[in-house]
């Protein structure tokens, strides 16, 4: 087991085993694209997926074709019924295949991603909106980190994905920026409570990336793209190949002395 003065993920060029990275929301968009440059950076990844199996095995296959090893696995976060028993059900299966296929017995970082947008305004929002939000970008980040702690290793990481709507505020994102203020909150929490094991707990907020999150509609919409792009200092929309790569600094060796930070990949929006 790795010091705990040690926050820093094994590489295979120390003669170790490749880190293991667990990425929630890993078979499209930003969780894609995070778990590509993980592997090319040398590490192998789980990655859960809600429903789109066929896309998660894509992904598999892309992540192998780097010569890493990778494993998609089914989970819904957004129900709020029986969450927890959902979610040791689940570290029961990760720590099986860790056993079997890793022949360890814990990950090397943690990063919560999964989620969703909803676009309304404080009037129109539905307590099904609010519920469906809160149960998927902050209950299911807790109880999800929860039930995966014993399977962190010592000197590990954790990153929680925020958002730029925190920082700033556009009409319609209400809910979910609160529910993202919230995760930046626990991210602190977090890194205090687990500093005695060495573990550095972050947030990366991104700014607004064409996805297909939000249904699309900073890639799609071209007048909302070129709004966005007149509103950032870089002169241009965010890709997700930004983000994965900044995932993948985060969780470099190089970065293990960065700790309860928040960390904005925006390309300079509304400064």
């Amino acid at each position: 087991m790795t010091s705990l003065d040690s926050n820093t993920l094994p590489t295979p060029s120390d003669g170790a085993t490749a880190p293991v990275v667990l990425i929630t929301g890993g078979s499209r968009g930003l969780g894609r694209s995070m778990a590509l440059a993980l592997a090319a950076q040398g590490s192998d990844v789980v990655f859960t997926y809600r429903s789109q199996q066929a896309q998660a095995q894509e992904v598999v296959q892309q992540i192998e074709a780097l010569g890493r090893r990778a494993l998609a696995i089914e989970l819904e976060l957004g129900q709020g019924q029986g969450m927890t028993a959902r979610f040791a059900a689940f570290a029961d299966t990760v720590r099986e295949a860790l056993a079997q296929r890793w022949q360890v017995a814990q990950i090397d970082a943690l990063v919560n991603n999964a989620g969703i947008g909803v676009h309304a305004s404080v009037a129109d929002t539905t307590e099904e909106q609010f519920d469906l939000l809160f149960n998927l970008h902050l209950k299911g980040v807790f109880f999800l980190t929860q039930a995966l702690l014993p399977l962190l290793r010592d000197g590990g990481r954790i990153l929680n994905l925020s958002s730029g709507l925190t920082r700033f505020a556009l009409p319609g994102y209400a809910a979910y920026a609160s529910m993202k203020g919230g995760i930046e909150v626990l991210t602190r929490y977090l890194a205090k409570e687990l500093g005695p094991r060495g573990i550095a707990v972050n947030t990366l907020a991104p700014g607004a990336i064409e996805t297909d999150f939000g249904g699309g509609a900073v890639r799609d919409n071209p007048e909302l793209n070129r709004f966005v792009a007149s509103q950032t200092a870089l002169g241009r929309v965010g890709l997700p190949e930004d983000i994965g790569q900044v995932v993948a600094a985060l969780l470099s060796p190089a970065s293990g002395w960065v700790n309860a930070q928040r960390i904005e990949a925006s390309g300079g929006m509304f400064i």
